[in-house]
């Protein structure tokens, strides 16, 4: 598996060299790209890799990076901290963003 380094590293990389020019926000049955005006449902979308990053001394510093394709090809990341299944996300959207289904490759 790759070393991506640090989260700020990891984006980097996954923008520059991988071709994830997008951000994503996640939204409760939906991710959208806000300076593009676009939103896509869970269908529209695949979860390519996942990046887990731990903070060295506070469970606040903990992070998950999500490599994100549209069918249409757009491409780009989306950043979350741990405990997903706590925030205000769809059943199909926790599933969708399941660490144990979307392992790094």
């Amino acid at each position: 598996m790759k070393d991506y380094g640090t989260l700020s590293q990891a984006i980097n990389k996954l923008k520059l060299e991988e071709g994830y020019e997008y951000d994503f926000n996640l939204l409760d049955d939906q991710i959208e790209i806000k300076s593009e005006k676009e939103t896509f449902s869970v269908e529209e979308f695949n979860v390519d890799k996942v990046l887990r990053f731990e903070g060295p001394s506070s469970p606040d510093d903990n992070a998950i990076l999500y490599a994100i394709s549209t069918e249409g090809g757009k491409k780009g990341v989306l950043v979350d901290g741990y405990g997903i299944s706590s925030g205000q996300v769809s059943k199909k959207m926790l599933d969708k963003l399941d660490l144990k289904k979307h392992r790094p490759i």
